[in-house]
């Protein structure tokens, strides 16, 4: 039997708080914060107008090679590794994949994410694809792949090899239990150490770009509302708004 360790979840109070936040104020928040490479590079939405958070629970492949996977994982399924993923899965949950970014092995299909669907999951960021692209559509679940592929994964040239390790996707360093924010501009994870300081940060920012984006869009001058600063005539402006607004 395969035993494989669960991740650490935050509070629902958290990911309800992080919602509000889209992967762009995210990416230019933490960039802010220091972390500069947090947006997961070519890895898109194949599920437009959807948008996740939630924490990561993550599956590491690595190239086939012949003394270490023996091909056998369909005569025993719970050999599946992939399976393992998935069997951590709780409500808001969110499956990482670091697939090597490889175009030929589809890591999930059809079954796999209506049980991950069933399971409440929010659905899964994969540096590589999916296959049973047609079926999956009908299963509404939020995808953020590079591709799709009729191929299953040791079909080709990668195996699963762990679960709820680090691992690198599209080019980012995730942790087990960090968090992904997804929506069409891409996915962006979260260190889990610096939500704190993020939604200190993203909050303000959203309340602002709601001032702005108004005066804006009633002809104001791109140069004294976007972006917004401290100090201005501008940001007197916006406390008197926010005020007015009651926030």
């Amino acid at each position: 039997m395969t035993h494989t360790p669960d991740i650490s979840r935050p509070d629902p109070s958290v990911i309800a708080s992080l919602r509000g936040i889209g992967a762009a104020t995210a990416s230019a928040e933490l960039h802010r914060l220091g972390i500069r490479n947090t947006h997961l590079e070519g890895i898109k939405s194949w599920t437009p107008g959807r948008s996740i958070v939630g924490p990561a629970l993550t599956l590491q492949f690595m190239p086939l090679r012949e003394d270490v996977y023996q091909d056998d994982e369909y005569g025993d399924p719970e050999a599946q590794l992939h399976r393992h993923a998935l069997y951590h899965a709780q409500s808001g949950d969110v499956v990482v994949v670091d697939a090597r970014g490889r175009m030929d092995s589809g890591v999930f299909g059809e079954m796999m994410m209506t049980y991950l669907k069933g399971r409440g999951g929010e659905g899964v960021i994969i540096d590589g694809c999916l296959r049973d692209w047609p079926n999956i559509q009908e299963v509404d679940i939020g995808c953020w792949i590079r591709g799709v592929t009729p191929n299953y994964h040791t079909q080709r040239s990668i195996f699963p090899y762990a679960v709820n390790v680090p691992i690198a996707c599209g080019n980012c360093y995730v942790a087990p239990g960090d968090i992904i924010i997804a929506d069409d501009d891409g996915a962006v994870v979260v260190p889990v150490g610096m939500v704190d300081k993020l939604l200190g940060r993203a909050r303000g920012h959203v309340e602002w770009e709601e001032f702005s984006r108004l005066r804006l869009s009633e002809g104001g001058d791109l140069r004294r509302y976007y972006p917004m600063k401290e100090g201005t005539e501008a940001w007197d402006e916006y406390l008197e708004w926010k005020a007015e607004q009651g926030k």
